[in-house]
């Protein structure tokens, strides 16, 4: 009987032939490639994932500026809000009081009239406490009238409407007459005094 090689024996010696050195040399050159095709992927990915984390960072700052003055600006706002807020509570009766120094004005003008009989008399006591109630309530609420005479002349106060000459050197720049009364109210003027001064 001759010796007849079995299909798993020619196969055995078809992969003993094929590790042969030549072979072996390019199955390790193989997987080395296979394993820097792998590093590269592997490089390209880690790179990819540095660029993203770095873009990330960046937008995060941005976003971290834009937070923070936002954060500024509001507290601006309210700070502002509060200023405004607080100055308006300060003089609220400004324009009140503006549109009733007039009335005031005129009860003086109506007091300085002589008065001969005895209704005369009445009606001027009670324009006099009419005046007297309206003073005490502009009192009450920070309007105080602006002291005008014998005083040194302030333009931030008074309002120069004539000159005459000083009598002496003390006189000088002194209010000698007062034509209109002028008023305050808290640190606002809210009319300067109309004055005549000594030159």
């Amino acid at each position: 009987m001759s010796k007849e090689k079995f299909p798993s024996e020619k196969n055995l010696d078809e992969k003993e032939t094929a590790s042969t050195p030549e072979a072996a040399k390019k199955k390790v050159t193989e997987d080395k490639e296979a394993k820097k095709d792998k590093e590269a992927k592997k490089d390209n990915h880690g790179e990819k994932l540095a660029k993203e984390i770095a873009d990330l960072k960046d937008k995060n700052k941005e976003l971290e500026d834009k937070y923070l003055r936002s954060e500024a600006e509001i507290q601006n706002m309210q700070n502002r809000y509060s200023k405004e807020r607080a100055q308006l509570i300060k003089y609220e009766s400004q324009s009140l009081a503006k549109d009733i120094l007039p009335a005031v004005d005129n009860l003086e003008r109506a007091l300085s009239v002589e008065a001969d009989d005895d209704v005369s008399k009445q009606l001027k006591k009670g324009v006099k406490m009419t005046l007297d109630s309206l003073t005490k309530a502009l009192k009450d609420h920070g309007i105080v009238e602006i002291e005008a005479e014998d005083v040194k002349f302030d333009p931030t106060l008074h309002q120069a409407v004539q000159t005459v000459v000083a009598e002496n050197d003390d006189q000088k720049d002194h209010v000698v007459q007062v034509l209109q009364k002028g008023y305050q109210y808290k640190d606002r003027t809210l009319r300067p005094a109309m004055v005549v001064v000594a030159q």
